[in-house]
């Protein structure tokens, strides 16, 4: 509901608990599409810029690829914002999750991978989070009866959104498609189906005990990569060196974390060797970049929905 709308019904409810609960609903409406729009964008640029991350793409370097450096990373997401207003606007207009909505998400979110595809020079910058992402910009544009709502809710809706099959899909041959399948995991389709698991059980639970805990801000980031890398079966370590990589990303994510995090001594060591051993496999987390990324966007609409100030998800 618009906000001029959200106003006028406030004025004409029957009792003033009445009015003042619109008026509620009305301060804390649906962000515009322009601004979950914005909202990814910025998601994704500073999960990019996020450093020191293990052989992913950072300020330092491009970690273990080849066709991606920073400078391509940023071309990519900003030639992404046009697609996740586009989404906002679908699940805005559909009004609720279903197959038609599902369809016409996909539609966007195939034009949006050739959007990357030409910002990038043909490079797969962010295939996993147009999907993951995306999906979650349009549950958080699906109308809602009031605010401020949890990250569960919107990953609630956005799952049910992704569990209607895409009709007009071809066959997927992508490289996590195709490891999903020989290694018998969930992959990005399963997170979503899910309800996003490693993002609302995982990723900002440890994002906000890192700063509960006093852990400056850098640090909770990478601390919540880590905390996803440890339990996600992630596709693109399976892609790139198969179980042995999977097992590095997981078991060396887990030693960071038990050292004490990425803050301390003991945690940057272990985080060091992990980045070697990953560099040493030619292995990337991909998957736990798209959650972190995901991460960070519901954190940015928890302060959006509490007005600007710094506050924690009722997750």
């Amino acid at each position: 509901m618009a906000p001029a709308a959200l106003f006028e019904r406030a004025e004409q409810a029957s009792t003033p608990a009445a009015r003042a609960d619109w008026r509620i609903a009305a301060a804390h409406r649906t962000p515009s599409d322009a601004q979950l729009a914005r909202f990814a964008l910025t998601a994704l640029i500073e999960e990019a810029q996020l450093t020191p991350k293990p052989a992913l793409v950072d300020r330092r370097g491009s970690g273990a690829h080849r066709d991606l450096d920073l400078a391509t990373m940023l071309r990519s997401a900003q030639a992404l914002e046009p697609t996740f207003a586009a989404l906002a606007h679908a699940a805005r207009r559909r009004g609720e999750p279903s197959a038609l909505l599902r369809a016409e998400l996909a539609q966007i979110g195939r034009a949006g991978e050739l959007d990357m595809l030409h910002a990038t020079g043909g490079s797969n910058a962010h295939r996993g989070a147009i999907w993951i992402v995306g999906l979650l910009v349009a549950g958080a544009a699906l109308p809602r009866d009031a605010a401020p709502e949890s990250a569960l809710q919107i990953s609630t809706r956005a799952a049910q959104i992704a569990c209607f099959p895409d009709r007009f899909a071809a066959p997927s041959n992508s490289h996590g498609e195709r490891a999903r399948q020989r290694y018998q995991v969930g992959g990005a389709r399963r997170e979503a189906q899910d309800g996003f698991p490693h993002v609302v059980e995982i990723g900002l639970p440890a994002l906000l005990a890192a700063r509960a805990r006093g852990v400056e801000e850098n640090a909770a980031r990478v601390d919540a990569l880590l905390s996803i890398m440890a339990s996600l079966d992630d596709t693109c370590l399976l892609h790139r060196a198969g179980l042995p990589g999977l097992h590095a990303g997981q078991h060396g994510a887990r030693r960071v974390l038990d050292a004490g995090g990425s803050s301390t001594l003991d945690g940057r060591a272990a985080l060091a060797a992990l980045e070697h051993e990953l560099l040493s496999l030619n292995a990337s987390p991909g998957g736990a970049a798209d959650l972190l990324a995901a991460t960070l966007f519901l954190d940015m609409l928890a302060h959006h929905d509490a007005g600007g100030s710094s506050v924690p998800w009722n997750i």
